[in-house]
């Protein structure tokens, strides 16, 4: 609101970044007017209207980008939320996100346990103070510089720290004997871990000459080892990729030295280019190793712990058995012999080559349906069974004796 006396003294165009609209950057354009006032006591002799929600003092953009570029500053920070913006189409560098960012409001009482190290503004030049609620673990506040006069201000101006945890630095010292003289101070880990290193470092120094003369008489204390054993080098099997790899490296290395292209030798030796440069660039010993690696373990290598435990359990049963087997083979190569033995038949029972050889696959009549046995004399009887008078190929074979299955051999069939 212009003042109750104030004037127009002019009107000006105003130009307001906006938040992107589809992806394209919106500018307003605000024709504002500027007021001056009539009173001598005033202080201001001139001032420009704002638009609420819209506009404020000194700012080229409106209200609502500068809420959008403070949440990404708060968010991301400065050089993250730059590239953010860049992408969102925001005109926005680093330094402008992080002049959005409001100071926290520092407590009106030190923590209990307040931690206390410097940082750098800029390496090398220019450092500042870190307060940290050690406790909480939330910075506290930030001090623009790291003297002590600043720090006993602080700790004056916020009462309450009941143990300070610092580094090194002797102006934090000074600060807190001047400010804080009944506060407990405690180094920090890292602090004192190198504090602990340096005195031990210190020491042995002190003490070099007792700890050399120690270290030496250790050492001739000690018993000379014994001669290394020479052992033989590993001599890798040859095998087929053993010897096809130590050959394929002796030819590409011949055609190199003959001046040929890995293209020609490609071609010659029928091998892809890749290829043609490994062995060319890789050491012979290394390829060895590769192809060494590379050798099948063959199938059975993952089962036979268990079939050896298995042949070593079956071992009993299968030593019986065998005696069994003999005898079965013993029983049949007799019973062929017997059988051999008989007379041979006569011309007219010769077999005619068009007619089935055994009787067994011989037809039966039409209409009929009986059984043929084939007997032996040390065999048992077999019979047969034909199917029915439609069917003209043997039927099932029908085991009238003691089943095959007990000599092994499973069941017969046609």
């Amino acid at each position: 609101m212009p003042c109750p006396r104030s004037q127009v003294h002019s009107s000006y165009e105003r130009s307001l970044a906006e938040r992107p609209l589809s992806g394209r950057k919106l500018l307003v354009r605000l024709r504002v007017r500027r007021f001056f006032c009539g009173r001598a006591s005033c202080r201001r002799r001139t001032f420009v209207e704002q638009v609420s929600g819209l506009s404020e003092r000194y700012r080229r953009s409106s209200l609502g980008l500068k809420t959008w570029l403070r949440q990404v500053a708060i968010e991301l920070g400065g050089r993250v939320g730059e590239r953010l913006c860049r992408r969102m189409h925001l005109v926005a560098g680093r330094t402008r996100l992080l002049e959005l960012l409001d100071p926290p409001a520092a407590p009106e009482r030190s923590p209990r346990v307040l931690g206390v190290d410097e940082f750098a503004f800029r390496k090398g030049r220019t450092y500042g103070t870190l307060l940290v609620d050690v406790e909480a673990g939330r910075v506290v506040d930030v001090l623009p510089d790291r003297i002590s006069e600043t720090f006993a201000a602080w700790l004056r101006e916020h009462p309450g720290a009941e143990i300070i945890c610092r580094d090194r630095a002797t102006a934090y010292t000074r600060a807190i004997k001047e400010a804080a003289p009944n506060t407990t101070e405690v180094a920090d880990r890292w602090h004192w871990l190198q504090n602990l290193a340096a005195a031990v470092e210190k020491t042995c120094h002190q003490h070099r000459a007792c700890l050399r003369k120690r270290a030496d008489e250790e050492t001739a204390a000690i018993p000379e080892a014994p001669p290394l054993m020479q052992l033989p080098l590993h001599q890798l099997p040859r095998t087929q990729i053993i010897e096809r790899t130590r050959h394929r490296h002796a030819d590409v290395h011949k055609l190199v030295a003959a001046g040929w292209t890995v293209s020609a030798i490609a071609r010659s030796l029928h091998l892809d280019r890749k290829t043609v440069r490994r062995f060319r660039d890789t050491d012979l010993d290394q390829l060895l190793a590769s192809a060494y690696e590379r050798l099948p373990a063959g199938v059975l290598e993952p089962f036979k712990p268990y079939l050896n435990s298995r042949f070593t359990r079956a071992w009993g049963r299968s030593a019986a058995a065998g005696c069994s087997w003999r005898s079965v083979n013993a029983a049949t190569a007799a019973a062929a012999r017997s059988f051999a033995s008989t007379s041979p038949p006569s011309a007219s029972a010769m077999p005619n080559p068009s007619e089935p050889t055994s009787p067994a696959l011989a037809r039966s009549p039409a209409g009929s349906c009986g059984r043929r046995t084939l007997s032996h004399p040390t065999l048992p009887a077999v019979g047969w069974t034909c199917g029915s008078p439609a069917r003209t190929s043997p039927g099932p074979v029908t085991l009238p004796g003691p089943s095959l299955n007990s000599f092994g051999t499973g069941a017969a069939s046609c």
